[in-house]
């Protein structure tokens, strides 16, 4: 098994107290090797740890004492230690398929690894799942798990992944149900191939045959640029006002038969119909927050709490696309987006600028009223066109530097630029790009209702 890397060890920690340090190859904990932080964590919980570790080529064992709850204080460089299980479906959607040249080389691997989808949210299609995941996954309660749909039609289904396995692996998303594993599904719809009676056969079959389902999120397909399917395309006004229908008609048939909705629209499905959003008790809770689901509602409810003195924990970005390439902290398993939220302490007299994607300035839009009384002075909202990827992807999070660029230039020497940091990752830009590469200084601020009215008070 390959070893761990230790990138940082907590000041004071019981692993800094036993002389660990960065740069130490993590081979073994309790002579056990290790695949991952889930197992990392379940075996160094105890007060006394035995690291088997390899410091300049050099074996060594360390004993390690810890106080009652107290963490071990390593910071590991991977959240995987052996090779990711990679996906080996061919979706005509899928994202990847849709990148431009250039990109760097860890946003084009794809993963079906139930592992990251228990640390990070990552959505998995059972494809490559095993009987030994399975009895790891009930043994060590790996739970919740996220697990694509799409159809629960066979043949559609192998259609949408292109993987013969596709017909048959929801057969591990009953049995993780029957097993009392939390499960959330996403259906992501492609027009033409699983909307219309097919959609209306997937959820009826998930009344039937899944109902422990916690929630089932229905997203649009997102369709770049640099799509090469053709049978891949954007949804009509028409043809997703027709998902919105089935979707609430669904809802109310949920209701009445397990006492809850179930199945959610992503907010992108209100910003193509013109919609209004839902409120956010419609969300119950909003356990697809991070599939786009729910997040309009629960920034406009943080806005006005915050707004109105109350103290409110934003949501803030709790994982992202793209987020687990790049490496990931052995505690806490949802990677931060960015370390560096940054706040002037005297603030410009000039307007505020929030820049945001085109369907972000949906949501901002109607709060900039709220959000220039907070500021005391007018905020105004920016919408920033992806052309980076282009097509119909308008998502905050997927703006990059080059696109940002000319927004911050023309925001005027006077005004305060205030930048999501959710379209950061490792404070990095999808692009590669940072904040220093901008032609003039912005502020990063949390990407949550609270976050934005504790920038914008003078």
């Amino acid at each position: 098994m390959p070893p761990a890397r230790i990138v940082a060890v907590a000041p004071r920690s019981p692993a800094a107290r036993a002389g660990l340090r960065p740069g130490d190859e993590l081979l073994a904990v309790g002579g056990e090797d290790l695949s991952d932080v889930i197992r990392y964590q379940l075996r160094t919980d105890g007060p006394v740890v035995e690291l088997d570790l390899r410091r300049k080529g050099r074996p060594r064992r360390v004993i390690v004492r810890k106080g009652d709850g107290e963490p071990l204080g390593l910071q590991l460089a991977s959240a995987t230690f052996d090779r990711v299980t990679t996906c080996d479906n061919r979706c005509p959607f899928c994202f990847i398929h849709q990148l431009p040249a250039g990109v760097r080389r860890s946003l084009t691997l794809k993963d079906d690894d139930f592992r990251l989808s228990f640390l990070y949210g990552n959505f998995t299609t059972l494809t490559r799942f095993t009987e030994a995941d399975f009895e790891r996954v009930v043994a060590e309660r790996l739970s919740p798990l996220y697990v694509s749909i799409h159809a629960t039609d066979p043949q559609v289904r192998a259609r949408l992944l292109r993987n013969r396995r596709g017909a048959t692996s929801l057969v591990w998303l009953g049995r993780l149900l029957e097993a009392g594993i939390e499960v959330h599904g996403q259906v992501v719809v492609c027009p033409g191939i699983n909307d219309g009676a097919v959609l209306e056969q997937t959820l009826a079959e998930i009344g039937e045959r899944y109902p422990a389902l916690a929630s089932v999120g229905i997203v649009p397909c997102g369709v770049s640029d640099h799509n090469r399917e053709p049978d891949i395309r954007p949804h009509t006004r028409a043809e997703a006002e027709a998902v919105c229908d089935t979707v609430t008609d669904w809802q109310d048939r949920f209701r009445s038969a397990i006492g809850r909705r179930m199945v959610f629209l992503a907010d992108e499905y209100h910003c193509m119909t013109g919609r209004a959003f839902p409120p956010l008790e419609h969300y119950e809770g909003c356990p697809q927050h991070e599939n786009g689901i729910g997040m309009a509602a629960t920034l406009a409810a943080e806005v006005a709490a915050a707004a109105g003195g109350a103290d409110v924990d934003g949501t803030g970005p709790r994982s992202g696309f793209f987020a687990w390439v790049d490496g990931a902290p052995a505690c806490g398993y949802r990677a931060p987006r960015s370390g560096r939220v940054r706040l002037r302490r005297r603030r410009a007299p000039g307007p505020v600028v929030l820049l945001t994607g085109e369907m972000g300035a949906r949501v901002l839009e109607p709060l900039r009223g709220t959000l220039s009384e907070v500021a005391g002075v007018a905020v105004r909202v920016r919408a920033v066109r992806n052309r980076f990827f282009g097509g119909t992807i308008a998502v905050t999070g997927l703006l990059t530097g080059a696109d940002l660029a000319p927004a911050v230039a023309e925001a005027g020497a006077e005004a305060r630029v205030l930048l999501p940091d959710v379209t950061l990752s490792g404070d990095r830009f999808l692009d590669g790009g940072t904040v220093e590469d901008l032609p003039r200084p912005v502020e990063v601020v949390p990407t949550d209702g609270a976050g934005l009215v504790a920038a914008l008070r003078p």
